[in-house]
């Protein structure tokens, strides 16, 4: 069968790799055609366009870039007439995919949305295009199968979370091996993890790097995105206890002993991984108010949302400065306070219901699609 698939950034291109997979054991002639990313090219198919043309973060961003927003989603549609796929698969990346998605259902393409948009924190009239335009729709979150189905009579599939697999199939680090390689010494390691945008990198990394010199008996790591280029990152270190390394997050994190990590999944996977974290976040501030008055959550981190209480402390725009990232540094580096981190790291993994997330996808879409 043929399988048109749409994922706008980093994290979308994971999932969707995995998912891809997945759908080749169940049907070996599988043909893909995507928007997406490195991993998904990794795993075969027909490449559109790459996430990094389509990343644009925060209110003011987007006004900037309309024009290209717009050409991209004639372009889109274009392109999925010409293709003519059996099943159209969204990932994640709402704003774009919920236009496709109304001219698709219009145009009578089977839609299947994969990763909910986070309605449930903004945005929540969304739910009467979901109903109009979804055929089905796969919810990684625990909290989204009550959201949908009880509170909107939208029934949906909770798949548990795709990170469990991508990091429980992770290759292990050799310690020893990775320090040599990366010319580290043997002190404890702090991950920096800036988020991928240049934007949002930018923000984050003038913060995060102007405590280094307060904690010389470690070593900072940064880990860099694979929608950017090295000289980028090297452009902000100007410390020697401070290290670039491109495209091994994961690694990074095993051998982290805390991290700084900034708001998004990224802050979930360092949970995973039991590493003790910061979340931050710092937008710009037209962006902020605005998003200030439209979400109406408690949290901004998927920890904290999960698990309905405040295991990782956020510090959010005018609250992420020196003078509080050293004070929360220094908490999570206390031996004292890291039992309890870990004890709600556990909780969280059994929230999200198991492994197994693509494979379950991939098979209710591809009998959906059968029948």
């Amino acid at each position: 069968m043929k399988y048109y698939l749409i994922a706008g950034e980093a994290s979308g291109d994971l999932h969707a790799s995995n998912l891809m997979k997945a759908l080749k054991q169940i049907d070996p002639a599988a043909d893909f055609r995507f928007w997406g990313g490195d991993l998904m090219q990794e795993v075969g198919g027909t490449p559109v366009k790459h996430y990094k043309e389509l990343a644009f973060m925060g209110f003011v961003e987007v006004l900037f870039n309309l024009r290209t927003i717009v050409k991209n989603i004639s372009f889109c549609k274009k392109d999925i007439a010409e293709y003519q796929p059996d099943v159209i698969i969204f990932v994640d990346y709402p704003g774009f995919n919920l236009r496709i998605a109304k001219w698709a259902k219009e145009w009578g393409y089977a839609t299947h949305y994969y990763i909910s948009p986070q309605i449930w924190a903004w945005k929540e009239n969304r739910i009467s295009d979901i109903k109009r335009d979804i055929d089905q729709m796969y919810v990684i979150l625990p909290f989204e199968k009550e959201f949908y189905e009880k509170k909107h009579q939208f029934p949906v599939h909770f798949v548990g979370h795709p990170l469990l697999d991508a990091i429980s199939n992770r290759e292990l680090v050799d310690a020893n091996e990775f320090r040599k390689t990366h010319n580290l010494d043997s002190r404890p390691i702090i991950a920096m993890l800036p988020g991928s945008r240049k934007q949002e990198i930018s923000k984050m990394l003038q913060t995060m790097l102007s405590i280094t010199g307060d904690f010389k008996k470690y070593q900072f790591i940064i880990a860099g995105a694979p929608s950017q280029e090295p000289e980028f990152y090297k452009t902000f270190i100007k410390k020697k206890n401070v290290h670039l390394v491109m495209n091994k997050t994961y690694d990074v994190l095993t051998l982290s002993t805390a991290a700084l990590v900034t708001s998004g999944t990224a802050t979930l996977e360092t949970a995973l991984l039991k590493v003790p974290e910061v979340v931050c976040y710092k937008g710009s501030s037209i962006s902020y108010q605005i998003a200030k008055r439209i979400i109406k959550l408690d949290y901004i981190s998927l920890v904290n949302l999960i698990l309905k209480k405040e295991v990782v402390k956020e510090l959010i725009q005018n609250d992420f400065n020196k003078k509080s990232l050293k004070k929360e540094l220094n908490k999570i580096l206390d031996p004292d306070n890291r039992e309890t981190i870990f004890e709600a790291y556990y909780e969280l993994e059994k929230e999200l219901g198991g492994p197994g997330a693509s494979q379950k996808t991939a098979a209710l879409i591809y009998n959906a699609i059968k029948q």
